[in-house]
């Protein structure tokens, strides 16, 4: 059969698209097992807020599918629901189906309101999808309600199948970078922890699975050479088995993988073991659930840590070469102005590298929103307005829009004013193992100053100087290509060719073949006035579209 996978658009903007812009990894399971069973799948990328939503029609016309499928998050479900219409409109024997967390937790509420929805898979998706269309297709699955974690109306009755049998071994999913290109990839299914925001638990359940050292990295394998270089790795938390990332850690270094990738994890299950091996196999960030400096209100978010474990992580990590990024809620049950100053104090004393704020909102799913349902005495009819969220403050009455606000607000003005010192405040480790990665560390760190994160940011002061300073303390540790190019344009910048003429030089004695460091030394050159020597770098390349250009300004000026 012919199958479109959509990802479907969402309502609201984001300050960072990356929160909202990756196709969640189950879709691609799901396309590689119906490829494998002889479907032809069409996947497609339509998350863009304010996206066209007639814009469905074209990859209909084009795929002509006899089933489409939407991936829901909960916050792209109108995304979902507006296209599905159009398809519908389109050619009503086409089959919608929705699937993903967010459908998983609204199907009754999905299929009683918006008769464009046929199906809903509901939890773990695969095999079910599978099942269905084999029923749909007349195949040896014939019987819809023999079909486990499947949602469907019969006349005016909705039914739904039960939940789906959990697959034990993930090992026997095809893996889909044999047949599609992504970045976030994830050796686990579920979590054991219980945080009240969180819905991952009410999803997989509380037994985590996981896939085998050699799958994981077969897949990375693949990826690496379909031209993938970075990868987040998307685990609820990656470290929860210790012996399994120190395979994962080992075995990317005995295949000579070289890629970078960022992880999750908790404070409470890193160590310094770990971390070495993470580090040596190319993890540069760690992004950790702080959640708030305020114990009790740690307390009522189930998250289960202390300020010591908390404080620990975070020196271990970037002590390790390693960018520790922490994330915050406001705005949780309890917040005052006084638990907000605790968040404070947590975040001078840990300082880390990157903060991610969230405003605490309600989500089918998960605890906080069960229990809103049953003090409210309101239904997931809520969802029917198109909004994508319920924030907390909402829902409690010791909180107003302007005060949680205005918590967020102090938050973010706190980190950003003193990041530049926590970006020279830490100390790394002085094992020769990783001189290089020390060095690598303090260029990335410097890159978000002048070209990355902080770049644009006017919260954040003397970003040049910063930058420039953390250039030079990478090559105090080793000669680092991003370092030399950095200082290298720092100085165009500042009008200092001469500046920027030594230390390109110095960068291309140990990388002679780099192409940003010739071109850079070319535009050096050509500030100088010295059109030859600039020809000199800028032909080495006479493939690179900017090399040329930079060739006809030389002409121009001779």
């Amino acid at each position: 059969m012919r199958i479109l996978l959509v990802y479907p658009p969402f309502l609201d903007n984001r300050i960072d698209e990356t929160d909202i812009s990756a196709v969640p990894m189950g879709l691609y399971y799901i396309g590689a097992l119906l490829s494998e069973h002889g479907h032809r799948v069409h996947l497609v990328n339509m998350y863009k807020p304010g996206a066209q939503i007639t814009d469905i029609l074209s990859f209909v016309d084009d795929v002509k599918p006899e089933i489409v499928g939407f991936s829901i998050v909960h916050a792209n479900r109108w995304g979902g629901i507006d296209m599905a219409e159009l398809v519908k409109k389109t050619d009503p024997a086409i089959t919608t189906v929705f699937g993903g967390v967010g459908a998983t937790f609204l199907w009754q509420q999905l299929l009683t309101h918006f008769t464009q929805i046929d199906y809903v898979v509901v939890g773990e998706g695969e095999y079910t999808f599978l099942y269905l269309i084999e029923a749909l297709a007349g195949g040896p699955t014939k019987a819809l309600s023999n079909i486990k974690g499947l949602a469907y109306r019969n006349g005016e009755k909705i039914i739904h199948t039960g939940p789906p049998d959990l697959i034990d071994d993930l090992d026997r999913l095809p893996d889909p970078a044999r047949y599609f290109s992504f970045q976030h990839v994830a050796i686990s299914r579920g979590c054991p922890q219980s945080c009240t925001f969180c819905g991952s638990p009410a999803f997989w359940g509380r037994r985590v699975r996981f896939h085998s050292v050699d799958y994981f990295v077969s897949q990375l394998r693949r990826l690496y050479e379909k031209g993938a270089r970075f990868f987040y790795v998307s685990d609820d938390t990656f470290t929860l088995k210790k012996d399994l990332v120190l395979s994962v850690c080992q075995a990317i270094i005995k295949e000579n993988l070289p890629i970078t990738w960022a992880a999750i994890s908790r404070v409470d299950l890193v160590d310094e073991e770990i971390l070495y091996w993470m580090r040596r196999a190319g993890c540069i960030q760690i992004s950790y659930g702080v959640e708030s400096g305020s114990g009790e209100i740690r307390k009522k978010l189930n998250k289960h840590i202390s300020g010591k474990q908390i404080t620990q992580a975070f020196a271990q990590t970037i002590h390790h070469g390693i960018m520790a990024r922490a994330y915050f809620i406001y705005g949780a049950p309890g917040e005052t102005d006084a638990t907000v100053q605790a968040s404070l104090d947590l975040i001078d004393e840990i300082k880390p590298l990157s903060v991610v704020f969230y405003m605490l909102s309600l989500f089918p799913g998960t605890a906080l929103y069960h229990d809103y349902l049953k003090r409210s005495g309101k239904t997931d009819d809520i969802w029917l307005q198109r909004t994508e969220d319920v924030p907390w403050f909402e829902t409690d009455p010791g909180l107003s829009q302007s005060a949680v606000m205005a918590f967020g607000r102090r938050l973010r003005e706190f980190f950003y004013e003193r990041l530049p010192d926590y970006a020279t405040a830490h100390t790394l480790t002085d094992d020769p193992d990783f001189a290089a990665g020390n060095a690598d560390f303090y260029s990335r760190l410097a890159m978000t100053f002048t070209h990355g994160d902080y770049a644009a940011d006017s919260r954040i002061k003397g970003k040049q100087q910063l930058a420039e300073a953390l250039y030079r303390r990478a090559l105090l540790w080793h000669p680092d290509h991003r370092a030399f190019l950095g200082l290298g344009m720092l100085y165009q910048r500042r009008g200092d060719s001469r500046a920027s003429l030594d230390i390109l030089s110095q960068g291309l004695s140990r990388f002679p073949d780099s192409e940003p460091l010739n071109l850079c030394l070319g535009t050096t050159y050509l500030n100088l006035g010295l059109i030859d020597r600039a020809r000199a770098c800028f032909a080495r390349f006479p493939g690179s579209t900017q090399a040329r250009q930079f060739l006809k300004e030389c002409d121009r000026l001779s």
